[in-house]
């Protein structure tokens, strides 16, 4: 019988979405067995690597050993290498790589099963080992046995031990790295515990140690970008004492202000990603050691309380600079509104200065002005009165004036009648 399908179109990504749910499951495991785990980071812009430069280094790896390649926009793949079993992950920033072997060396912890990564495979490898693991799985012995067993495999100050999930199984691990440059983790498993159970005890240790190691680059970022800060706040600090004392200008203080801001912000944006990748990455460890369910072994510390006395430190570390670098920024910012509004408060008492001058320097050509429209006017009338007194004169002897009276007669209405038409003048100009 055929299914019936609505007729209704599908979002293109709808497959693909809810087949990446069950992309990545966890391995089957069977007690006693192994598993060589590696993250390879590149030290640089690693988020925005060449992804295809992962899956040409994996294919090259399977040919070693004549496995099939994975599809060409895959971001993981599992499958048989020989005798093992290999799981390869891409992730935002680091590629990983599981070799699970179905039997246990001889000797614990042997730095020979890493060769199972041919070593001129690990020397071209698109990037840097972030870390790697020996994680060793054995039936579960009585307490002293595992006591004495995790006391000869690791370093007692740093030893964590616990049960996990309800009894199932027992883990161990003291998070350093050994002579051969690997950490080591043990687990010890009951007999009834199941092979997929077992598989999610693993992937979750490699998934600790990942994601705490990823988390950890913050910290050094933070070492790095410190004696910066301390500079930047430093300077910081002395321009607005500088600022509220006003020893020096304004606008040559607002300039050294804008380049602390300036280089604040760009640390702020060069570190953005690596503080938010590091919250990101220690909410993944503090979740994976919660699902583990611990409970204390034999008054031994658990994972969890390794993470509270090591790792927690570190990662407040990182969240305090982080607030320290945005704070920095916010007073810079805040200094420089208020340095641009005394500067433009200053302007603003220049300008008015400016104008009043420009004022006083009006009226003083106002008067000039005025002055010399006078003398204008004087220097008009005596040219109009000539004249005037060359046109009226025959008429002037005709009646019996004298020259001298028809000035006299001329000169006030001729002066009036200048001063009035050099009046409307102006009146118009205006």
């Amino acid at each position: 019988m055929v299914d019936h399908m609505p007729p209704i179109e599908d979002h293109p990504l709808r497959y693909a979405m809810a087949n990446e749910l069950h992309a990545r499951p966890f391995p089957s495991l069977e007690a006693p067995c192994g598993a060589i785990y590696l993250a390879i980071k590149r030290p640089e812009e690693a988020a925005d690597r060449d992804r295809d430069a992962d899956r040409a280094h994996l294919t090259q790896l399977l040919d070693r050993y004549g496995a099939p390649h994975p599809q060409p926009d895959a971001t993981h793949w599992f499958g048989e290498v020989g005798k093992f079993k290999l799981k390869w992950e891409q992730h935002t920033e680091f590629v990983t790589y599981t070799m699970f072997m179905p039997t246990l060396e001889d000797r614990p912890f042997d730095p020979k099963a890493f060769d199972t990564f041919p070593s001129d495979w690990l020397a071209a490898a698109p990037g840097a080992r972030i870390t790697s693991a020996l994680i060793r799985v054995e039936g579960k012995p009585d307490d002293k046995e595992i006591i004495k067993r995790v006391e000869d495999w690791f370093v007692p100050e740093s030893l964590a031990v616990s049960t996990v999930l309800d009894g199932a199984a027992t883990i161990a691990g003291d998070f350093r790295i050994d002579a051969a440059g690997h950490m080591r983790l043990a687990v010890f498993v009951n007999d009834v515990t199941g092979s997929r159970r077992i598989g999610r005890i693993v992937q979750r240790l490699c998934e600790i140690e990942t994601y705490k190691s990823m988390s950890m680059l913050g910290l050094a970022r933070v070492r790095e970008m410190g004696p910066r800060l301390g500079e930047l706040d430093a300077t910081l600090s002395s321009l607005m004492s500088t600022m509220t004392k006003g020893e020096i200008g304004a606008e040559e203080t607002l300039r050294d202000l804008l380049a602390t801001s300036a280089e604040l912000e760009s640390l702020l944006a060069q570190s953005s990603f690596r503080f938010g990748a590091t919250g990101a990455y220690e909410a993944i460890v503090n979740q994976r050691i919660e699902v583990l369910r611990e409970e204390r072994f034999n008054g031994r510390q658990t994972f969890a309380e390794f993470m509270m006395r090591r790792f927690d430190p570190a990662m407040r570390t990182v969240k305090a600079a982080e607030r320290r670098l945005q704070n920095m920024a916010e007073r810079a910012t805040r200094a420089g509104d208020l340095l641009r509004t005394r500067v433009d408060v200053e302007r603003s008492a220049q300008n008015q200065k400016l104008l009043e001058s420009m004022d006083k320097r009006a009226d003083l050509q106002l008067r000039l002005q005025k002055t010399v429209e006078g003398l204008s006017v004087v220097a008009i009338s005596y040219y109009a009165v000539n004249l005037v007194l060359y046109m009226a004169q025959p008429a002037a002897n005709a009646v019996g004036l004298s020259k001298l009276l028809l000035a006299a007669v001329v000169t006030p209405l001729v002066v009036l009648a200048v001063w009035w038409l050099v009046h409307r003048i102006r009146e118009k100009m205006e």
